[in-house]
């Protein structure tokens, strides 16, 4: 594997040597190589581990963090509620507001997240290390910013041997090194981390509220009618032609009752409603030649939107490139992208998107009525009956199921007042200018703040990576011993 930050050193020492049991394999000697020692502590010296444990009330409600609820992309933590009765730990750790959370055996893929939750009895999985407090030289989001940086990431796979996945664990910390730079670079990194982290709380909430909006739409405007669940008939086993289905369940025909009874009406599926489904590029090397995919950005290459990297939010949590000599099928401002193969999720194309493309597991749902606002709407109530079970119930096969084509016929959607379109519509995009160049340190949360308020989740994710790409860079001047520019 290549590496930026860590080195495998030219000579050992016969100490080293004897303390790897006289293996020689590179990844037992692989290591950070700092040109300024000074600058790095062994990350256990800056932590306070939270050893604390709860005892488990069987008949209380807790709060429960996972480790798969560490979300690797962006550092935040979500968590389940249940009973006492029902969590998978007898003896889980306490959890606070602001600790941060490590992932022992996700650590190598940024396992690190801040608990922002304020939920009484919440407690975590045996298998996180809880850091309740930080030294006072730094602070926890200046130390999430290091955790979740490559030049950490890297440190840790420096860790693996053949077979076995590395590990962060209490004795490793002692292993790996943080860096300690002068005081207004550990502020500047912890305010553009905070900011961060900001938003993708945001996100979640306006998601929330986006799902929160039409189910309270569709409840609260019905006709009278009664909806009596009814076994399938032959005829309806004939009709549909399959087995392997929940379109006979009561969970699929009380939403779609819900849709047909909504007081405005409904579009018989998503075709009435004016749109057209196709599916995106092959990007098979015998379809379109031989390829170069990148991580980085280069002239005249198309950017890929692909369904695995879509969020449940309507973000791409990871984009990549791909340079291809051929003129290849482009996404256009305005259309939708809904990953129809096992992930089920959608996103809006809200800027020009030159030469931008999904692969063939996205289903492109454009229209000729350029009407961008009804298309989020669509991308939304999409969402909501995913979120409802409604595609579950639909999908076919395995490995997650596929929402085919044909199937598509059969989910209507509701004739929502425009009102309530635009309000929706809204809470995923709501275009602004984000300017924080005049910022200075000490102004900048309360410029980021108030331009949260108003953004949608489009603009919060795309300042987000904004940001991000803001804080790769100082963290690298860091490690490298360089100046850090102070801008936003």
């Amino acid at each position: 594997m290549s590496y930026n930050y860590i080195r495998v050193p030219n000579t050992i020492t016969f100490e080293s040597c004897q303390a790897n049991n006289f293996v020689f394999a590179p990844s037992k000697y692989s290591r950070f190589l700092p040109t300024n020692s000074e600058l790095f502590v062994p990350l256990s010296s800056k932590c306070i581990e939270r050893k604390d444990k709860i005892k488990v009330n069987r008949r209380l409600t807790y709060s429960y963090s996972e480790i798969g609820d560490i979300d690797v992309n962006n550092g935040t933590v979500g968590f389940r509620t249940s009973y006492g009765l029902n969590l998978p730990s007898e003896n889980p750790k306490k959890c606070c507001p602001n600790d941060i959370l490590i992932s022992t055996v996700r650590s190598y893929r940024g396992g690190f997240g801040m608990l922002s939750s304020s939920e009484e009895n919440h407690c975590c999985s045996p298998a996180i290390i809880v850091i309740e407090d930080v030294s006072p030289d730094i602070t926890k989001e200046y130390l999430l910013a290091i955790l979740k940086s490559d030049f950490f990431i890297e440190q840790i796979l420096g860790f693996q041997t053949r077979g076995m996945y590395p590990r962060l664990d209490s004795d490793a910390m002692d292993n790996i090194v943080i860096p300690i730079p002068e005081n207004k670079s550990i502020q500047y990194i912890s305010v553009l981390m905070r900011a961060y982290l900001n938003k993708h709380e945001l996100i979640k909430k306006r998601h929330a509220d986006i799902i929160k909006v039409i189910d309270k739409e569709l409840k609260n405007n019905q006709i009278e009618c009664t909806n009596t669940y009814q076994l399938p008939t032959l005829n309806d086993l004939q009709n549909v032609g399959r087995l392997d289905t929940g379109l006979y369940s009561k969970l699929f025909k009380d939403n779609i009752a819900r849709i047909q009874s909504y007081t405005y009406g409904y579009y018989e599926n998503i075709f009435e409603l004016g749109y057209q489904l196709s599916r995106g590029q092959n990007l098979q090397e015998s379809n379109i030649g031989k390829s170069i995919y990148s991580e980085h950005h280069y002239d005249n290459f198309y950017t890929l939107a692909l369904p695995t990297n879509f969020t449940k939010y309507g973000t791409i949590a990871k984009t990549s490139y791909l340079g291809n000599p051929n003129k290849l099928k482009t996404l256009s401002k305005g259309e939708i992208i809904f990953g129809a193969e096992a992930t089920f999720r959608g996103f809006v194309v809200c800027d020009d998107a030159d030469n931008c493309i999904t692969n063939i597991h996205g289903v492109t749902i454009s229209s000729n009525h350029n009407n961008i606002g009804q298309s989020i709407f669509v991308k939304c109530f999409l969402d909501y009956i995913v979120d409802n079970g409604v595609i579950d119930a639909v999908k076919v096969g395995g490995h997650g199921g596929s929402f085919a084509q044909k199937y598509w016929n059969i989910i209507p959607f509701p004739k929502f007042p425009l009102e309530k379109q635009k309000e929706i519509a809204t809470l995923y995009h709501n275009p602004a200018e984000y300017d924080a160049s005049d910022c200075v340190i000490e102004s900048f949360l309360e410029y980021d703040s108030e331009y949260n308020s108003k953004a949608g989740i489009y603009e919060l994710d795309k300042t987000a990576k904004h940001l991000k790409e803001l804080l790769d860079d100082a963290i690298d001047k860091i490690v490298k011993n360089q100046e850090v520019e102070v801008k936003f």
